[in-house]
């Protein structure tokens, strides 16, 4: 028996182009064939009745990893994240210290590298250390596990400074995440505070022609100046979280932006639908249960992203699940430049079974994240991640992390 190779049987495969039942081979972490009857000398997954979907990409994770490791770490973020279907995830540089540089972008790698579960990226800070004001640390980055820069939990206020990380960024080739918030006017009105930096960064991007990805976009206005911007051509991307497609400000729960009004909602789907929003991103932020109760804003999302799309947005009409696959997996591999998000031959093999029939109840306790809080306490959702593949290796199965290598 072929121990380099691992055949799933029966599965309707989806992702952004294929709803079809087929098989899928897998050789030396790669997809070596997708299509029915194939047999091969090799262990078999049998996939009957489930949904076997390319892994997700995630574009926005805390991982709190060095300096709040209370809330989580490494470790217990890579085991959410592959409970959650997720192989690739995109950590955000509030940490401490913050990462400023190519000497913690390594480091965490590193630590990826042995837990042996998904692939990281590090972002690094736009202004060093967040202070909003020294920005050219960014010359400075060479590794190629840091993507993007970002100074998320913080909006860089100053003009000049954004313009200049901007150039700095264009000149490398990294992406510029803005978090979207100018602080003094948030305190008054959070929606002029994103739809204002939106504005400005928008203003910024087309004149320094750098790649400018907004982060969890929330206003209907902020959707409708970046709609704009793209049929001007300028070089923008987007996310959203999906609790701001699916909760509303009736929901009481603190998150950072804020749970918009029911006309936000509408407006990210019908964003969706144009592809003025390029992908979902969980922007996972888990806190310890006093911190909650002290008011830090965010919720811990990489385990229940896909089941809360599924339930909401899936189930009830409002997007396709190819559309799903898009969000979740293709787009967001597109802008970190990655072989993955969708199944063919030559992609990488990070895969995702998925049961989409089983419901679960949401328990805070039973997340493998240290951060227990959620909006979803107590709520029923659809579409159990089964079973995840990371290079053609078994990492997760049925509520288990496989601990060791795949061995034929």
């Amino acid at each position: 028996m072929n121990n380099n190779r691992l055949l799933i049987k029966n599965a309707f495969v989806c992702d952004k182009d294929t709803y079809e039942k087929k098989d899928v081979l897998v050789e030396n972490g790669f997809v070596k064939a997708v299509k029915k009857g194939i047999n091969a000398d090799c262990s078999v997954i049998d996939g009957s009745d489930q949904i076997l979907m390319p892994a997700f990409v995630d574009l926005h994770a805390h991982f709190r990893d060095p300096g709040y490791t209370n809330k989580e770490d490494i470790l217990s973020g890579s085991q959410a994240a592959v409970r959650g279907g997720y192989t690739t995830v995109n950590l955000m540089a509030n940490t401490l210290p913050v990462c400023n540089g190519d000497k913690l972008v390594e480091r965490n790698l590193e630590k990826a590298k042995e837990i042996d579960l998904i692939d990281i990226f590090q972002v690094c800070s736009i202004t060093k250390d967040f202070n909003g004001r020294d920005c050219q640390h960014i010359e400075k980055i060479t590794s190629k596990g840091c993507k993007m820069i970002s100074d998320d939990g913080n909006g860089v206020e100053s003009d000049a400074v954004m313009k200049n990380a901007m150039e700095i960024a264009y000149s490398k080739g990294l992406t510029v995440s803005s978090h979207a918030e100018y602080k003094q006017i948030s305190k008054t009105d959070t929606r002029k505070s994103e739809n204002l930096m939106t504005r400005r960064d928008l203003s910024l991007c087309e004149e320094t022609k750098a790649h400018l990805h907004m982060a969890h976009v929330s206003t209907k206005e902020a959707v409708e100046m970046i709609a704009k911007a793209k049929t001007k051509g300028i070089n923008v991307t987007c996310e959203c979280t999906p609790h701001h497609l699916v909760l509303t400000d009736t929901t009481f729960y603190i998150v950072h932006p804020p749970l918009r009004k029911q006309d936000d909602v509408e407006a990210l789907i019908k964003g969706i639908h144009d592809k003025t929003v390029d992908c979902i991103a969980t922007d996972h932020a888990p806190h310890t249960t006093r911190d909650k109760k002290e008011g830090a804003p965010g919720m811990s999302g990489i385990e229940l992203a896909f089941s809360i799309c599924y339930t909401h947005l899936v189930k009830t009409k409002k997007i396709s699940l190819m559309k799903l696959s898009e969000l979740l997996s293709y787009n967001p591999s597109q802008i970190l430049g990655i072989n993955k998000g969708i199944v063919q031959r030559g992609v990488i093999a990070d895969l995702t079974l998925i049961d989409p029939d089983e419901e679960f109840e949401v328990h805070g306790s039973d997340l493998y994240s240290k951060g227990k809080n959620t909006s979803f306490e107590g709520k029923r959702l659809k579409g159990k991640i089964k079973l995840v593949i990371k290079d053609g290796i078994v990492k997760y199965e049925n509520d288990h992390i496989v601990e060791r290598r795949q061995d034929g």
